[in-house]
């Protein structure tokens, strides 16, 4: 195939306001915004619907974008999908840099879930003021090894178990081992 992706341009997520969602993303994750367009006809559909689009910088050339659209329906989520599912997942330099993050946002009043060893990096949780999960990670400094027992062949035959049995493999139970070994093997986690 001729197709070769470079990066991720930008992903899009609706806003239920886009004034508050420019000043919350400032304000709890210093992210810039730079840029914005508004139409009364969508280019791609040529369909009469007014938005506005704007634009945030997540970083390293990184965009996060969002639609305000105002002549819809109140903005939703699929109730069929739990809520941890769905997330914007962000990077950050290391431990400190997420330990500083997360008083950060704290002490803006967001409700703030980990810090979760996910064994190759490690994250909090929470929502912005759209309902959207975001969740900020660092690398774990033993990632590069741990992913490394993670073959070629471990991921064909997690993937082919999976399509079978609808049930987890446990190839890469270590991943998660520090953070789940006091919960029993019935339990349901959220992750």
């Amino acid at each position: 195939m001729a197709i070769q992706i470079e990066k991720i341009h930008h992903v899009a997520y609706r806003c239920k306001d886009a004034k508050e969602t420019v000043d919350w993303y400032k304000k709890n994750l210093n992210m810039d915004f730079i840029l914005a367009f508004a139409e009364d006809h969508v280019p791609s559909t040529k369909a009469f619907d007014p938005y506005m689009h704007l634009f945030l910088d997540a970083g390293n050339g990184n965009v996060l974008a969002f639609f305000e659209l105002p002549t819809q329906p109140e903005m939703g989520r699929d109730e069929n999908t739990p809520k941890w599912v769905q997330h914007i997942a962000l990077k950050v330099k290391d431990r400190a840099a997420l330990i500083e993050a997360k008083a950060h946002l704290e002490e803006n009043g967001v409700d703030v879930l980990g810090i979760t060893n996910h064994g190759i990096f490690h994250s909090i949780y929470f929502f912005d003021p759209n309902g959207h999960r975001l969740e900020l990670a660092y690398d774990d400094e033993k990632a590069p090894e741990k992913i490394a027992m993670i073959t070629e062949e471990m991921k064909h035959e997690m993937l082919a178990e999976w399509s079978k049995t609808k049930r987890a493999p446990h190839h890469t139970h270590f991943l998660h081992a520090d953070e789940l070994e006091n919960n029993s093997a019935d339990a349901k986690i959220d992750h």
